[in-house]
């Protein structure tokens, strides 16, 4: 299935322009650490060759509805993404090919099944936007975010990057290159899969059910 990056983009301009106003003013969270920090000018980790057993595990953040860990979705398969909600593509792609993916579970699966988009650009993406913006691609992917000294663990702990590269000529700024692989957690809280940028939505889902059992 042929999927259209840049319609898709066009909705995700609309979508942060009408809150624009709102990430300039909002920190990502209440808790006592501020998190309008811009992300470091660092790479966490690149090309990560450690096998998945030693990566992953538990983590807490905050969204719309405050803090939210792992571990409060054991019992679940949980697919993590890192990215942050201005991406102008690679973000959109595959948090489509998830939704795509999980239209293929039946109900009872999807009752098994949480998403989590991580957001590393704390500064811009507030926990209205970031509710806005996963709830776009579907109902079971809730977006989290936490000041740079909470994320810098977390990337680590998945081998997964981030790195903030400025822009000369654009009102952005700035960009976020980072990992564009989907983590797969199974039911125990244990990283299960790895999956690629632009993994086909029926790879998703079938790694998606092996978590589950």
């Amino acid at each position: 299935m042929k999927i259209n990056v840049f319609a898709i983009c066009i909705v995700f301009t609309l979508l942060v322009s009408c809150n624009g106003n709102d990430v300039a003013t909002k920190s990502t969270h209440t808790d006592k650490k501020e998190a309008s920090q811009k992300p470091k000018d660092k790479v966490i980790a690149t090309k990560d060759q450690r096998p998945i057993d030693q990566r992953g595990g538990e983590f807490t953040l905050f969204g719309k509805e405050g803090a939210v860990s792992l571990s409060d979705f054991k019992g679940k398969a949980v697919a993590i993404y890192f990215g942050y909600t201005q991406c102008p593509d690679v973000c959109p792609t595959n948090l489509v090919l998830l939704s795509i993916a999980l239209k293929q579970l039946n109900e009872e699966e999807l009752k098994q099944f949480q998403g989590i988009f991580i957001s590393v650009d704390p500064g811009r993406d507030s926990p209205d936007l970031l509710a806005k913006y996963t709830q776009f691609f579907h109902p079971k992917i809730i977006g989290l975010s936490g000041a740079p000294d909470d994320l810098d663990p977390i990337a680590a702990k998945y081998g997964a990057y981030y790195e903030k590269v400025s822009y000369s000529n654009s009102a952005l700024l700035y960009g976020i290159s980072h990992t564009s692989e989907t983590y797969i957690v199974g039911k125990n809280g244990k990283l299960m899969a790895i999956m690629p940028h632009a993994a086909p939505a029926e790879d998703i889902a079938q790694a998606l059910r092996s978590a589950m059992k």
